[in-house]
């Protein structure tokens, strides 16, 4: 049988492992399926005990829509259990990991891994997220707006904006353009986002702060009152719950603002007889990282957000360690969020020759986990974190590496990192599907599969221009870049405002902040119809959330990944070809036979069968599909 490995797959899901979750001293039951028919003569799974190679030879338990189970049994004898498997022809030794298939003998770092002490927050391989930058999203409550004058930062004074203006560039507000929007009005919008299809919600900082983006934070343990305080919280929370949604707030531990209750650098909203700057007796001196001459250490450079010094006992009890810390207390009642978004956690606890990273990490999640053993803890990395993976620290960073990076290059854009270097900026390399999916799997294959499900799924978000501002992204790339999302393990993130098309400039931050476009009607719109449809999707089939993952093509300028469980199966088609494509689906490596006639927008599709297990699909110069199968 030709093309038998296409077939070969495993993965972490109850549907392959009899219980992803084991305890230690549990026997599981692990599992493969190919193609019934294949040429192979013996499966067998190989995994550690002690460092010592154990196997076990696999047997074939069923065949059912023309592909053969075989099951091994594995003692849980470590709290990290890694295993591969071996497919044994008349001609060779294959060896599959989560990289893939391959006869050439591989390491370690991509093997399946099962851990015995990790908690997945269960709910998040279910959820649409959509995040929201409270201070444009929508004014609830006109009496508590920024008003015009009524403070400074570092010599400039605040502004009220009109609704429907334009954010101004940095040169001309400072971050302190103020548009009026808190938590009532995210309160009185849930009936909108519900019908959207929204699950969770993440918040850019609340905390109060003179900025508009509130990473300069004052004072962790307040809301800001401009944005209703922490009874607006409260209220919010409660509302969100009793509506099934979950919360989670963003917070930036690594630094604070320099006119934070600890540092008080100007004494621009408390009294210079306080904190560590002006007082270098101040129990808060340790916090900082101080040189001569009253220098501090800033985060990259910037001198209005000092960074915070983790090797203060004293400090790690404030912010997280005691029983009312900083994060403790917004798990807990009356507040009760769902999880905590980390600002720059890639360069946390991190200055040059004190690296606490991956010391201080672990206390954190013990301490978050014990407030709420389901709050979900997302990082903000741009790279390759794999490192943080691995169960004992992050649940997920922000997918910029996986997902929001790959699938901007895809369809055309300069790389997040490489455009900010001019040599490297504009180059005329177009991203081949191949690529696409090295990036995708080469980073993922080195977690274990708990976390792939955890994966936070963004292209779109408050530190980059939204891609349907680019005027040289079309509207059918862009809905490619959604489907994308979508068909990754994992979460998806929908950015307010991408579904109404918002306003937005290239470029800056304040480009990609613009105000939610209340005062028109956007839900005919295109946008709107593509969100709302992918949200639904998600929630109404387990294959979108509970499915394995599998790319079946990647041929040219279009890859085709499936999500699939043993019942149903879709197919995304991400294509940035400017020229047609016919492309082979082996559809039945994942128990389909066939595709619907139409996409879920309701695009018309052109197929044939090409045998029993692969079909032929003609793709049109820039086209994107989102495909139901047809299962044997």
């Amino acid at each position: 049988m030709e093309n038998w490995q296409e077939s070969v797959y495993s993965d972490g899901t109850a549907m392959f492992v009899s219980n992803p979750s084991p305890r230690l001293g549990e026997t599981v039951t692990v599992s493969l399926r190919l193609y019934d028919g294949a040429p192979v003569r013996h499966v067998i799974l190989r995994w550690l005990r002690n460092g010592l190679v154990q196997m076990a030879h696999a047997r074939k338990v069923r065949v059912e829509r023309g592909l053969a189970w075989y099951e091994a049994e594995m003692p849980i004898t470590e709290r990290r259990m890694q295993y591969q498997f071996y497919l044994v022809t008349d001609e060779a030794v294959w060896f599959y990991t989560q990289k893939g298939i391959s006869t050439c003998m591989p390491d370690h770092s991509c093997d399946f891994v099962l851990l015995t002490d990790y908690v997945q927050p269960a709910w998040v391989k279910e959820a649409v997220f959509y995040q929201i930058f409270p201070e444009r999203f929508c004014n609830g409550d006109p009496a508590n707006d920024v008003q015009p004058g009524e403070y400074a930062q570092d010599g400039h004074p605040t502004i009220h904006m009109d609704w429907e203006a334009a954010p101004l560039a940095y040169e001309q507000g400072f971050c302190l353009d103020f548009f009026g929007g808190d938590l009532q009005g995210i309160r009185q919008k849930i009936p909108y986002l519900k019908e959207l299809g929204v699950t969770a919600l993440y918040l850019n900082p609340i905390f109060r702060a003179p900025s508009v983006h509130k990473y300069d934070c004052v004072d962790y343990f307040h809301v800001d009152p401009h944005f209703g305080g922490d009874e607006a919280l409260a209220e919010l929370s409660k509302a969100l719950h009793e509506n099934g949604m979950k919360l989670i707030l963003d917070i930036s531990i690594n630094h604070t603002g320099a006119n934070h209750r600890w540092f008080n650098r100007d004494g621009m909203f408390f009294d210079k007889s306080t904190g560590a700057y002006n007082n270098p007796g101040a129990e808060e001196r340790d916090y900082y990282f101080f040189g001569p001459g009253n220098a501090y250490h800033a985060w990259f450079g910037n001198q209005n957000l000092p960074t915070l010094n983790y090797t203060s006992q004293a400090l790690r009890d404030v912010v997280y360690q005691a029983q009312d810390s900083v994060l403790r207390k917004w798990l807990k009642p009356p507040y009760s969020i769902d999880g905590w978004r980390f600002d720059v956690a890639d360069t946390f606890a991190r200055n040059d020759d004190i690296q606490l990273s991956h010391e201080v990490w672990p206390e954190i999640r013990r301490a978050i986990r014990e407030e709420n053993p389901q709050a979900y803890i997302l990082a903000e990395d741009w790279g390759d974190c794999a490192q943080y993976m691995q169960g004992d620290e992050w649940d997920s960073p922000m997918s910029y590496f996986t997902c929001g990076r790959p699938i901007r290059q895809f369809f055309g854009q300069d790389d997040h990192f490489l455009e900010h270097d001019p040599v490297l900026r504009g180059l005329p390399c177009k991203m081949t599907a191949a690529d696409l999916k090295e990036r995708v799997v080469q980073h993922l294959a080195k977690m274990p599969w708990a976390m792939w499900e955890n994966q936070f799924n963004l292209f779109d978000s408050h530190d980059i221009s939204r891609l349907h501002n680019d005027p040289a992204i079309s509207p059918m790339a862009w809905r490619g870049a959604v489907y994308f999302q979508f068909i990754l393990t994992g979460a998806a993130s929908i950015y307010y405002g991408d579904e109404a098309a918002v306003d937005g400039t290239l470029g800056t931050n304040e480009g990609c902040r613009y105000p939610m476009p209340w005062g028109r009607d956007f839900t005919g719109g295109e946008q709107y119809r593509v969100c709302r449809t992918m949200a639904h999707l998600k929630h109404d089939h387990s294959a979108l959330s509970r499915g394995g993952m599998k790319f079946l093509c990647a041929q040219g300028y279009t890859a085709a990944i499936a999500r699939f469980t043993e019942d149903e199966a879709f197919v995304a088609v991400i294509n940035s070809d400017d020229k047609d494509a016919c492309i082979r689906l082996p559809l039945g490596a994942v128990g389909a036979a066939g595709l619907k006639d139409t996409d879920v927008m309701g695009e018309k599709l052109s197929w044939r069968p090409l045998d029993e297990n692969s079909v032929e699909l003609t793709v049109p110069a820039g086209k994107n599909y989102f495909i139901q199968c047809q299962m044997k």
